[in-house]
């Protein structure tokens, strides 16, 4: 098991690739803190029965206090913490170009989506050296390294700044033993993006854009989430890993059935 006994903390263990991620890591012999605006209960209980050990609190990211409560549950609770998976995010259904985002869904997408992944990090990095080091993973998104039409500025500017704190946070502790890397997914099907997919037109405007022609689903971003925070990944930190159907390194996509 690759997190055989592995203290990890995931945020926005409620939504939909928390809990994924929670399960597999729980298969894997993680010792879980779950954290969600509201504690995720459903998601404890289901794993505990699995003789997991499972902590869980209601913390909002954006709040420094929380952040420290939730690390201190960690440690508290498994007496270390191995493992900060910044996973909480947001998109808000006003998030749109430059001149129609409302400045308040701007103010709030930010501090979820990027000054909660810096107070995760600051809140997670002490506990971290604590232990002697560890696995930093920052949930960001494929849009940190493209533009698109069909926009959502506030979420793609938190998404690559999101890029740039990993880069430096794994620069500044490279030689303390901890690693830090981005989990960039392409789209996946979760509650969040359901709304982007709603109807047929919504679908083909942005599937015609996915080499795959399908979104990811929450297990395979959850794989790749398990490979950042174990030792697989030993050698590498710093980096973005982009999981995103081959979106971002393809210039025209094949239609249905077309191939050499």
């Amino acid at each position: 098991m690759r997190l055989k006994d592995k203290s990890v903390l995931i945020t926005g263990a409620g939504g939909t690739l928390g809990r994924a991620a929670a399960v597999l890591f729980a298969a894997e012999g993680a010792r879980l803190t779950l954290v969600d605006l509201e504690a995720p209960e459903a998601v404890a209980t289901a794993l505990a029965g699995g003789g997991t050990a499972v902590a869980i609190a209601a913390a909002d990211v954006a709040r420094e206090a929380d952040c420290t409560a939730m690390v201190a549950l960690a440690e508290r609770t498994h007496g270390r913490l191995d493992v900060l998976f910044n996973n909480a995010g947001i998109c808000l259904p006003d998030d749109a170009g430059p001149l129609d985002t409302p400045l308040a869904v701007w103010e709030k997408t930010i501090a979820v989506n990027l000054t909660g992944v810096f107070l995760g990090c600051r809140a997670g990095i002490p506990a971290l050296l604590r232990a002697g080091g560890g696995a930093i993973v920052n949930m960001a998104s494929m849009v940190a390294f493209l533009g698109s039409a069909t926009p959502q500025i506030a979420y793609t500017a938190s998404k690559g700044g999101v890029v740039a704190l990993t880069q430096e946070i794994a620069a500044i502790y490279a030689r303390r033993g901890i690693r830090a890397n981005a989990l960039c997914p392409g789209p996946v099907a979760t509650d969040m993006t359901r709304r982007l997919y709603d109807d047929a037109e919504k679908r083909e405007r942005r599937r015609i854009h996915q080499p795959m022609g399908r979104l990811a689903r929450p297990d395979e971003i959850a794989r790749a989430a398990l490979f950042l925070a174990c030792e697989d990944s030993s050698h590498m930190t710093g980096q973005s890993l982009l999981v995103d159907g081959g979106i971002t390194r393809t210039y025209t996509t094949p239609l249905d059935g077309e191939g050499a």
